[in-house]
């Protein structure tokens, strides 16, 4: 179910990229502080990518991100990106270190694959919100009706529809 639902979420981040062009993706959006869908795609992209990257050492630091400006400006590598993550997600569940230096401080915790795997989901949809907000200033681009909220969130409401 949670390999679903990351597929699910990442496969309206590229029905999403195929509606947009390159300057759309990296317009600024004043609602946002002019930060661009660009750039939240690029985020979510590379959480995933740092615990793909750390999955055998087994610690991951999420700050420690590429930060690859061709991901934000780049509809199509964004993209293949997002496809290369959806190819790497199937994998055994195994104890992961969280690392963060916090104020000087460096903090260890421990996790694992299956969790750090739900936190993306939910730190993606997070920002499919944030993105949703961008949306608006874009012509002649749709989303589904659930883009950006919560899977608890849209339980929820098919609950309370019946």
């Amino acid at each position: 179910m949670l390999l679903s639902s990351i597929n699910n979420s990442l496969n309206e981040l590229i029905d999403l990229l195929d509606q947009l062009s390159d300057s759309e993706f990296s317009k600024p959006c004043a609602a946002l502080s002019n930060a661009t869908i660009g750039e939240h795609t690029r985020h979510i992209i590379e959480m995933f990518q740092c615990l793909e990257n750390n999955y055998v050492s087994g610690l991951v630091n999420y700050d420690k991100r590429k930060r690859d400006i061709r991901i934000q400006s780049d509809t199509e590598f964004a993209r293949d990106s997002i496809l290369e993550i959806k190819g790497n997600l199937a994998k055994a569940d195994k104890e992961i270190e969280l690392l963060q230096v916090i104020d000087g401080e460096e903090i260890r915790i421990s996790s694992n694959y299956f969790r750090e795997l739900l936190y993306n989901l939910e730190h993606c949809i997070h920002h499919q919100a944030l993105i949703k907000v961008a949306i608006l200033q874009c012509e002649n681009v749709t989303i589904d009706a659930n883009f950006g909220v919560a899977r608890s969130t849209i339980e929820y409401r098919n609950q309370c529809a019946q």
